[in-house]
This record gives structure tokens, C-alpha cells and sequence, in this order.
């Protein structure tokens, strides 16, 4: 889940602003050079393919920032699934402040829908199984929250937001600490947070199983071997599958009956949907 603290909107502005300095910078020349101060425009972000749109408040926030006298409309709401040539949203103002934020608009609204897109063909292929789809932390750099927060609106689950709000002992971990047991003790001794253990075999599987976490995690394993841990394992504590995961497997990985299958690609490979903004100048009263 994503952290719900007052510190995510402040961390969605931060992100905004620093976007926009990133490509305004000193100032965007084609447009002050081209556009006068008076020249008002209005236009429509434009769905070119069919998917879910993910973003559109965050677009609404980058229009804000720029210039707080932006018109913004959106016709639909974040997590509608559209069809090619769906008018998403309006924007009417200043000429000068839309030309120089309408790329920044775009590039989150184009990245948050094609995760959502993505995360619902998972979420599609696994249904009526029971198993929850996860992203990771494989994330975009300074991008999580967007990242994440399209996961949901597509119909995925968030895993742990950072390394600060849930345990995962991983493979590195377990090769420090000198065996799953030892770290799960010395976690055990500092820390009250829920505890995941990442297992690769059948033999950690029993020994994690033995420590009573709250979750484990199923590293590449096959489907048989899934099959078997589920078997192994049963109601005593939730399994996750992880790993090379794609669309053509999370069905079979579902039916062996895994609780959770947690999907990097989401989120690391995204593809941006086809999104564009139709800009014309505005005439009073149209």
C-alpha cells in the first residue's frame, strides 16, 4: 500500500516542480520567442489507443504549478478504461504556460496510463483465480509514487512502498546473516514490522515455513515447484510467486494456487500509452 502520511503530496509537487525546471530550465525559447504574453489557447489530451488512463489529476497538478490560472477539465475519471479517440481532458489559458508544461503533463500521464494498461492485462489473466497481482520496487527513479499509484488504478495491489515499511529477507540478506534463521531472529530483535523471506529451494521453503513469517516469496521457481510449495505449505502462511513473470505464464502461476504474484515489468518495461495533446486558439464563447 502506498504510505498514506501527508508527505505524498508534497512528494508528488516536489516531483512536478523539479520536472518542470528540468525542461523549462532558464526559459523555453521556441515559445517566448514565438508566442505573445496575450495569446490564449485551449485544447484536449486525446487518447490515440485504447487502455486505462492513469494520471489525469497529476496532469491537473503540473497545469496548476505552472500557472495557477489554467482551466483544466478532465471528462473521465483515473481508472476508466477508453477506446481510441476518447477526449480525456480539457485545458484552456495562457498560451505561453500551456506550450511550456503540456510535455510534462504528457510524459506522466502517458507512463501512469500504460502501467495501469499493463497491470490490468494481469489483473484480466488471472481472474477468478483468487491470486493478487503486485508490483515491486523496480520503479523509476524518483517516480515511485506515480509508478505505484498507476499499479492501483489499473487494478493491481502495491507491494512494499520502500525498504522502511516491510521486511524482505532476500537471498544477499540470508548470505550475511549466515542462514534464513539468523535473520529472521536478528529482525526479530529490532524490528516489529511484517516479514517476508525470499526462498529459492524446497529446503529454505521448510525452514522459512518453520519461522513463521508473514509471507514468503517463491524466487524463479517452475510451476511444478510452486505446485509443491503450495502443497507443502498449505494455509500456514501466504506465498508469493516471483520471476519471470509475463502474460503468456501468470495464468498457469495463478492456478497452482499462490496467493500473490508480484510483477517487475509492470513498472520497469512500462510502455506509454498513446496520449496527445490537440491544441487551437481559444475564441470567446466556443
Amino acid at each position: 500500500m502506498l504510505p498514506a502520511t501527508r508527505i505524498i503530496p508534497t512528494i508528488i509537487d516536489r516531483s512536478i516542480k523539479n520536472a518542470l525546471k528540468e525542461d523549462i530550465g532558464s526559459g523555453d525559447i521556441t515559445t517566448t520567442a514565438t508566442i505573445s504574453a496575450s495569446r490564449v489557447l485551449e485544447g484536449f489530451f486525446l487518447a490515440k489507443e485504447a487502455g486505462i488512463i492513469a494520471g489525469l489529476e497529476v496532469a491537473r497538478r503540473v497545469f496548476f504549478l505552472s500557472d495557477p490560472n489554467i482551466v483544466y477539465r478532465a471528462n473521465i475519471s483515473d481508472g476508466t478504461p477508453v477506446k481510441k479517440g476518447t477526449i480525456l481532458a480539457s485545458v484552456q489559458g495562457s498560451a505561453k504556460s500551456i506550450l511550456s508544461s503540456e510535455r510534462v503533463a504528457l510524459n506522466y500521464l502517458q507512463r501512469m496510463s500504460g502501467i495501469a494498461t499493463q497491470t490490468r492485462r494481469f489483473v484480466l489473466a488471472v481472474k477468478g483465480t483468487g491470486a493478487i497481482i503486485l508490483d515491486t520496487r523496480k520503479t523509476a527513479p524518483g517516480l515511485r509514487v506515480f509508478d505505484k499509484w498507476a499499479v492501483k488504478l489499473g487494478g493491481g495491489h502495491n507491494h512494499r512502498f520502500g525498504l522502511f515499511d516491510m521486511v524482505l529477507v532476500k537471498d544477499n540478506h540470508i548470505a550475511a546473516a549466515g542462514g534464513i534463521t539468523n535473520a529472521v531472529r536478528a529482525l526479530r530483535r529490532k524490528s516489529r514490522k511484517p516479514i517476508e523471506i525470499e526462498v529459492t529451494t524446497m529446503e529454505q521453503l521448510r525452514e522459512a515455513v518453520s519461522l513463521r513469517p508473514d509471507r514468503i516469496m517463491l524466487d524463479n521457481m517452475s510451476v511444478a515447484q510452486m505446485k509443491e510449495a503450495v502443497r507443502l505449505v498449505g494455509s500456514k502462511v501466504p506465498l508469493e510467486a516471483s520471476g519471470n513473470v509475463n502474460l503468456k505464464n501468470v495464468s498457469n502461476i495463478a492456478k497452482t494456487g499462490v496467493t500473490y504474484i508480484s510483477i517487475g515489468s509492470l513498472t520497469h518495461s512500462v510502455k506509454a500509452l498513446d496520449i496527445s495533446l490537440e491544441m487551437k486558439p481559444y475564441v470567446h464563447g466556443t
